[in-house]
């Protein structure tokens, strides 16, 4: 009986920490300002975000996100949502991560120098969620 007991015990603690829990988290930022035109520059950003809840129904997968984009200018003021977005995907199996992205302009009133990003993201299926900050410089 004692061995039945520590053999039950074993599976349940090997199941237990077999679990592929990943925590809703946002990792590979990148950020490139280039010059468009006369004192305008393109931001584009992005970022992946993984371990965010899925639907699963009839073999399809689905996977909702949410972001809003804040800039932090060099004086320190904030922009807040200078974008925003819902990234949707489906497939016919489980989504490893989501590639997020952000576009926008900067007209000549943005003075050159370092800013950052603040990517707020929430899993729409879990309400999770999490910050990333990227800094960047813009120079024309």
């Amino acid at each position: 009986m004692k061995k039945v007991i520590l053999a039950f015990s074993a599976l349940l603690i090997i199941i237990s920490c077999s679990k592929n829990d990943v925590k809703f988290e946002a990792f590979s930022a990148e950020v490139f300002a280039y010059n468009i035109s006369d004192g305008v520059a393109e931001v584009n950003a992005s970022v992946r975000v993984k371990g965010f809840t899925q639907t699963e129904k009839n073999g399809s997968y689905d996977a909702s996100v949410n972001f809003v984009v804040d800039l932090v200018k060099p004086d320190n003021s904030v922009v807040k949502s200078i974008f925003k977005d819902v990234k949707t995907e489906t497939g016919n199996e489980p989504i490893a991560d989501v590639a997020l992205e952000a576009q926008f302009n900067l007209d000549s009133t943005y003075v050159d120098g370092n800013y950052k990003l603040i990517f707020n993201i929430t899993d729409n299926h879990s309400e999770s969620t999490t910050v990333l900050e990227v800094k960047f410089d813009l120079y024309r």
